[in-house]
């Protein structure tokens, strides 16, 4: 009976101790993971996304799959995020649009980006060249601006389409410099720039790839760069604010986000992995040769980031009385 009794209360004892002992936390990652891109393959936030995806995925010792899940300028993708387990294996590498520019210019948003969405890092920027055809008689920021307002209404300026990101980018540029210029949407870069170099337009806010070679070969004159700083692969172009236009910044931006309600310490691992890949010689000089300028920060200055653009785009189109569709 002694014998038993005390078995008796040694797994008694055993169990009480592991009904209060804390439950350890699985381990991240045991699996692939799955990073979304809103956008179809080919493009910066692709190229963006895959460069990070492989590098991250050696450091997480996981593989990450790309998932391009294009529509609706990058809603599609960000709400298969949203609707997804918060558990570390669904992520999004999102581009501006479906972030900070679809809360101005969509109607009925079907995810709050700032609610829905867990900031993680921001990855990188792409900044915008203004572009002018060489046949306008300006030689730098001061002077186009000059010309702008003497010339009212005279200026036409392009876009990939209306409230995309350069058609917002040319708006603010008009009302912080009080130029009244007249915009023309085009169905993309492509033939936005085609009539830029034709003169059927005056100027434009478009990304290096679309810009670089043509103002190499003479066809478009750059005037400045929308980030705050020079891009290494036209260190000759000053940046906007250099060129006497301090506070205006514009381009397109890439970010990692996952799921709300995503463990916090999964956040928090993968925002220093992130961070010192952006930092590391190898994908740093990935992103600049593809004119892509790494960011990095912590993710609660990412979602301030977001709030701000937000915010900023928001207070724009109340201004100059974009309207939502």
């Amino acid at each position: 009976m002694l014998r038993r009794s005390t078995l008796t209360a040694f797994l008694l004892a055993v169990l009480g101790l592991h009904a209060v002992a804390p439950a350890q936390p699985a381990a991240w990652p045991t699996k692939p993971i799955r990073l979304v891109i809103a956008y179809p393959p080919g493009g910066s936030t692709d190229i963006a996304g895959r460069l990070l995806a492989e590098a991250l995925g050696r450091r997480l010792g996981q593989q990450i799959v790309v998932d391009n899940r294009a529509g609706a300028g990058g809603t599609v993708g960000a709400l298969s995020v949203v609707r997804a387990e918060p558990d570390g294996y669904t992520l999004l590498l999102a581009a501006s649009p479906e972030v900070s520019i679809a809360p101005t210019t969509m109607k009925t948003m079907p995810y709050d980006p700032v609610k829905d969405l867990q900031p993680i890092a921001l990855v990188g920027q792409v900044p915008f060249f203004l572009v002018v055809n060489p046949g306008l008689p300006v030689a730098n920021l001061q002077e186009f601006i000059a010309y702008g307002k003497a010339h009212p209404n005279q200026l036409n300026y392009s876009s990939f389409g209306n409230n995309t990101s350069n058609h917002l980018a040319g708006e603010l540029f008009k009302s912080m410099t009080g130029i009244d210029a007249v915009h023309v949407p085009y169905k993309g870069s492509g033939p936005s720039i085609a009539d830029l170099i034709g003169g059927q337009v005056q100027y434009t806010f478009d990304t290096p790839p679309a810009v670089l070679a043509n103002v190499k070969a003479g066809k478009l004159r750059a005037l400045a760069i929308a980030t705050s700083q020079r891009l290494p692969g036209a260190p000759a172009v000053p940046t906007v604010a250099e060129a006497g236009l301090p506070g205006f910044v514009a381009g397109t931006w890439f970010g990692l986000l996952a799921p709300a309600k995503t463990p916090q310490a999964i956040i928090d691992r993968l925002n220093a992995e992130t961070v010192s890949l952006l930092a590391s010689p190898e994908l740093s000089k990935a992103f600049s040769d593809r004119d892509i300028v790494p960011s990095g920060g912590s993710s609660e200055q990412f979602g301030r980031f977001i709030q701000s653009e937000v915010g900023k785009w928001k207070t724009l189109a109340a201004k100059v009385g974009i309207v939502a569709e």
